[in-house]
């Protein structure tokens, strides 16, 4: 490979650096931030230099939305017309309960919806230092996290109707797994003494005797005592640790966001719940819209159809920018519209109708729907445009 010539000499980086950082002035700083960090290492003549401004200025610009664009139609069609082909992917997974609500439309709507609990809420559990890398560590951090009750070490339930007896064998194997002891379950048990029952615990027997003989009242006794939480996090049905390419990672079924990002070894900074509310909750509005960006994208990734994140990332703007997650829907978005023609076209006819006129609300005729009803020009566009003529 021949030299450079003169006009063609290799620029010093921090020349480089140096001209790139005058699109600070035309570009968004985290567009320039990227664009430096790839530049840096690289031999560049002042000509590639040139060209590499002018392409990332002209790349820039024509991403950006043309005034006038119609953009929440453009947005609500991208992401409904795919979904119409979930509904018929969502067939193949028929009788999979896992993959059936935590994929395809269902899991769709629900984000929509912005329902209060998912249907399978569940947490990713990142860990840091020697956690990450060490499968029985995790392990032990898995086993503290997922709640465990007397039914996950009773090895045997037996009810006497006739003496009013509710007899539990304790499994000591799974006593030993989960690092408890028989007087832990004593404890546990001491929450529901005197409450019409009596309690004792006989080696690895748990004896519970009624004071009256109830059918009905046994098998609500036992179902409590079952219940009763020996270890673990509440909510959490189950954790299980695995190794996903260097480090090991928790998924669990179920969540309890607060208290896991408490844990030692757990690291707070990745940690996520898949419930929407709950993470507004604990974590603030603007991690609940990443989860609502996140949680959308997976679903439509996993059902291989590709969406322009900006429009996913318009709808959760839609949904979190009055600081609390509101649904796409009558309850949310849709109802709360300024307009009380565009309320009334989406449901509710006469109702809408009714509560805006003894309101006295007035109609300013800002967006597409209400300009439609009325048969005016649509505000989008070249409707946009106002022309104003000299006339002498």
């Amino acid at each position: 490979m021949s030299a450079p010539s003169a006009k063609q000499e290799f620029l010093p980086e921090e020349e480089v650096v140096k001209e790139l950082s005058r699109l600070y002035s035309i570009l968004p700083k985290s567009f320039v931030d990227e664009l430096i960090s790839k530049v840096k290492g690289l031999k560049i003549t002042r000509e590639q230099l040139e060209k590499l401004m002018h392409l990332a200025i002209t790349t820039y610009y024509k991403t950006i939305i043309d005034p006038g664009e119609a953009i929440g139609i453009v947005t609500a069609q991208s992401i409904g017309e795919p979904s119409t082909q979930m509904v018929l992917r969502s067939f193949h997974y028929a009788g999979l309960r896992e993959f059936s609500m935590a994929l395809g439309l269902p899991r769709m709507i629900e984000i929509v919806d912005a329902r209060r609990k998912p249907s399978r809420p569940m947490m990713t559990v990142y860990l840091m230092g020697e956690y990450a890398k060490d499968g029985e560590k995790a392990l032990e951090i898995a086993k503290k996290i997922q709640l465990v009750t007397i039914e996950n070490v009773a090895k045997s339930v037996d009810i006497d109707y006739i003496s009013g007896t509710i007899v539990i064998e304790l499994d000591p194997q799974q006593l030993r797994y989960w690092n408890l002891t028989i007087n832990d379950v004593k404890k546990a048990l001491d929450r529901i003494r005197g409450k019409g029952a009596e309690v004792k615990i006989e080696g690895n027997h748990i004896i519970i005797t009624l004071q009256e003989v109830d059918p009905v009242k046994l098998r609500k006794v036992r179902d409590k005592v079952l219940q009763t939480r020996l270890a673990g996090i509440k909510n959490v049905k189950k954790a299980l640790a695995r190794k996903e390419g260097d480090e090991w990672v928790i998924r669990t079924e179920g969540t309890n966001l607060e208290a896991v990002l408490t844990m030692e070894g757990v690291d707070y900074r990745r940690t996520i719940s898949n419930d929407i509310h709950e993470v507004a909750e604990v974590l603030g509005i603007e991690a609940a819209r990443t989860v609502i960006m996140r949680e959308l994208k997976k679903v439509l990734d996993e059902q291989g159809l590709t969406v322009d994140p900006r429009h996913i990332m318009l709808v959760a703007d839609v949904m979190t920018w009055s600081g609390r997650v509101k649904q796409v829907g009558r309850h949310g978005v849709a109802g709360e519209k300024e307009s009380p023609l565009a309320r009334a076209a989406f449901e509710v006819t006469v109702r809408n109708l009714v509560e805006a006129a003894l309101r006295g609300e007035v109609e300013k005729f800002r967006s597409v729907v209400e300009n439609v009803i009325a048969g005016k020009y649509v505000p989008v566009g070249t409707g946009m445009v106002e022309l104003m003529m000299e006339y002498e």
